[in-house]
């Protein structure tokens, strides 16, 4: 029969527990877990001086109380048209309010944010978007006080913030080259000197907060809007217009660390999205590194099973992949000159050795999409949301995108997106191509989105030669 522990047996075993405990805090300290410093957004609020624990209680600071203190300021830590970084951000019952004592410091509401309507160019609904009280309102530390009381609930860590509708967010080109590309290239801007491999010291967003749309749409129909998310950012939460309105319920005021407010219509009233159509365009007035898309590149190349330096260099064989639509039923070469175009390039595999792959991106995994890609010298095809995968290209002297429109139409979407990559691009048109400077304005002539687009296949096989054996330079 189990005989109960006598007095002494219980009192070595409770002396053996604090001689463990002792040994073991004095090894483990908060430096040995690294954390993202955010003490210059949060710099009224000083650290805890208490030692680790193994569970680690509630933060105390989860509540910004200023009593009779001035409520803190908002700070706009860095902006451009439609892409704006806040440092105490404050929402209440649905509205953003910016706190300051110099409200003309700040930009032109309508360059941060908009009323949230669907975009259109018809001149009421232009008007429609404008934004009012309702959206945003700049207001005084005193005024402040006044609504919010002696404080806020805090939302900590950064947040990304689309202002958008649902217009542009379910589509694959929309999200990864206009929303991502826009969100990170004004993000890395607070870190511009961002080396080839992409090591950054600023720490991921903790959450994606969409206020004009629901959780069933976000993604897109060919399910890569979510693939990019979680490859990109595995830890990241998401929050919706149902959260958003949760919080405009309860009636009292949140306020938020870091807050990057991306809205696509504040994009539009700037200057340099009027010359490229590119709402992410603006993002790149900002100060970056020219390496600043590698981060959130090798992030999703990696998980692929590929090493991010895939594709690097100009000795490697070769890879073309011609991305073709002839199955899709819109927006088709001619058939006669998709199977020269196919003939043609061929021909270069059996002459000079290189990698072609004719495919249909509909017709591969989303991981067979991604790994082509990253191992992708010259990419061509019928403008299209095909070629968003030249995003996971590796930008190298030969790195090239070819883009077939029908004759007499243009489109900036991957020709901008390329050049912004720092790869070069190619229009053409049935025999004609152009490139840099005689990039042709935007035009959708009859046609464009038809099944009779002409290509000269011998054109685009002489030009893809001529960029692999880097006999030509072209001036991008």
């Amino acid at each position: 029969m189990y005989a109960p522990p006598t007095r002494r047996e219980l009192l070595i075993v409770l002396l053996l527990f604090v001689t463990l405990v002792s040994f073991f805090s004095g090894k483990i300290s908060h430096k040995d877990f690294s954390h993202p410093d955010l003490s210059a957004v949060w710099d009224n609020l000083t650290p805890s001086s208490e030692p680790f624990v193994a569970i680690p209680p509630l933060p105390s600071n989860s509540r910004l109380s200023w009593e009779s203190s001035k409520v803190p300021r908002t700070r706009i830590i860095a902006h451009a048209p439609g892409w704006t970084i806040y440092d105490k951000m404050y929402i209440f019952k649905g509205t953003i309010y910016l706190v300051s004592d110099e409200p003309d410091t700040f930009p032109d509401r309508k360059h941060m944010i908009s009323s949230g309507k669907e975009v259109s160019n018809d001149p009421e609904k232009v008007a429609a978007r404008m934004p009012t009280d309702k959206d945003m309102r700049i207001i005084s530390t005193a005024q402040a006080k006044k609504l919010f009381g002696t404080g806020a609930n805090r939302v900590q860590g950064v947040t990304w913030l689309v202002n958008d509708p649902q217009q542009f967010i379910t589509h694959y080109y929309h999200w990864s080259a206009e929303l991502f590309f826009g969100f990170w290239r004004t993000y890395s801007s607070l870190d511009p000197f961002i080396p080839p491999s992409g090591k950054t010291a600023l720490p991921p967003p903790r959450r994606m907060l969409f206020t004009r749309i629901d959780a069933d749409h976000w993604r897109d129909y060919a399910s890569m809007n979510q693939w990019v998310l979680r490859t990109a950012f595995p830890s990241i939460s998401m929050e919706f217009s149902d959260d958003w309105s949760d919080r405009a319920s309860m009636g009292v005021a949140f306020v938020f660390d870091r807050v990057l407010l991306a809205d696509r219509a504040a994009a539009m009233t700037g200057e340099v999205f009027l010359r490229s159509q590119r709402t992410a365009s603006e993002a790149f007035t900002l100060p970056g590194s020219p390496n600043w898309w590698s981060t959130l590149r090798d992030n999703v190349i990696e998980y692929t099973g590929l090493n991010a330096s895939t594709g690097a260099g100009t000795r490697g064989i070769p890879v073309i992949t011609y991305i073709s639509r002839q199955a899709w039923g819109r927006r088709m070469l001619i058939q006669k000159d998709h199977d020269k175009l196919v003939e043609e390039l061929y021909k270069l595999r059996d002459h000079y050795g290189y990698e072609v792959n004719v495919v249909n991106m509909d017709q591969l995994s989303r991981v067979e999409q991604l790994r082509l890609a990253v191992r992708t010298t010259i990419m061509l095809g019928v403008h299209g949301n095909g070629l968003t995968s030249l995003l996971w290209m590796k930008p190298t002297p030969r790195s090239t995108v070819m883009e077939f429109f029908y004759p007499g139409g243009f489109a900036h979407d991957y020709e901008y997106t390329t050049r912004a990559l720092g790869m070069v691009h190619y229009g053409f048109w049935g025999n004609s191509y152009f490139s840099g400077g005689e990039t042709p304005p935007m035009a959708y002539p009859e046609g464009f989105q038809g099944n009779e687009i002409p290509i000269d296949g011998e054109l685009v096989a002489s030009l893809v030669h001529r960029r692999l054996s880097l006999a030509e330079e072209a001036d991008d």
